[in-house]
């Protein structure tokens, strides 16, 4: 792995696939890079793809105090490196911070996002912030495995699966990264998609989601992620909605790879 230093000094490490204009894809909660990896070799064909480990995860620092402004800066750096403008795309909270990145005025060409995980309805908005309240007091004395619980419950998983989880050879890893989780609820902020940001979005922006919900999220409403897509695409001037037909909500990259490799084709 390549890296590169932030604007505040942190590290972020990230690796190069292809050739071609560049793309750079954006993990979302409890990622370290390694969903967007089978995207990246699929863009390679055409593009040039840019995944990187967001801070706080794998070989990336994490310089403190955090805030939403320098994952945008860490962006800018990968952008600056690589050569702009690029190419986004951000899968979950990752697509969140993406249109953020987008509505600061980075040096970006085009935007994709898939299923960011907005919350628009009155009892979603409410369990978020119930969520981020238990999220903070849980992370402040170092309760990671209690914040991972937290977050598998506001995303519908069952008691069922959270103890499978638990049970599993993945729990030490996502342990590893239960204190992203707050830098994750930093860039959905209040839970609904931010209107006045978002309309300052001026380039091509496709939204995407899956035809239902993922099997592991059933206690989210089946609408969740579309009516979440559907705000965005009120905000955002040049969006385009799209929908694909898989279930799961993590990156499906032989679905998205032709989706995103139409959208971004100059």
């Amino acid at each position: 792995m390549t890296q590169v230093i932030s604007r505040d000094g942190t590290p972020i490490v990230y690796e190069r696939f292809g050739s071609g204009p560049v793309v750079v894809l954006v993990g979302g909660g409890l990622d370290d890079g390694t969903e967007n990896g089978p995207l990246a070799q699929e863009l390679a064909e055409g593009f040039t793809a840019v995944n990187y480990a967001r801070r706080g995860r794998a070989g990336s620092g994490d310089v403190q105090p955090y805030a939403v402004e320098r994952e945008i800066e860490d962006l800018a750096a990968l952008i600056d490196v690589v050569g702009g403008p690029v190419h986004l795309f951000g899968a979950s909270s990752g697509g969140a911070l993406v249109l953020e990145a987008a509505a600061a005025g980075l040096s970006v060409d085009k935007v994709a996002v898939f299923d960011v995980p907005y919350a628009t309805r009155e009892p979603a908005v409410q369990a978020w912030r119930n969520y981020v309240g238990q999220l903070r007091a849980a992370l402040a004395v170092g309760r990671r495995g209690e914040a991972l619980r937290l977050f598998m419950r506001l995303a519908g998983a069952s008691d069922q699966d959270i103890a499978g989880a638990e049970s599993s050879p993945m729990w030490p890893a996502l342990l590893e990264l239960a204190h992203t989780l707050a830098y994750d609820a930093a860039c959905l902020a209040d839970g609904p998609p931010p209107v006045a940001r978002l309309a300052t979005i001026t380039q091509p922006t496709l939204v995407v989601t899956g035809s239902g919900i993922d099997p592991h999220m059933a206690g989210l409403e089946s609408d969740y992620f579309s009516q979440a897509a559907d705000a965005i695409v009120a905000c955002v001037t040049h969006a385009e909605r799209r929908i694909v037909n898989v279930r799961e909500h993590a990156v499906n990259a032989k679905v998205l790879a032709p989706v995103l490799t139409g959208f971004f084709r100059p």
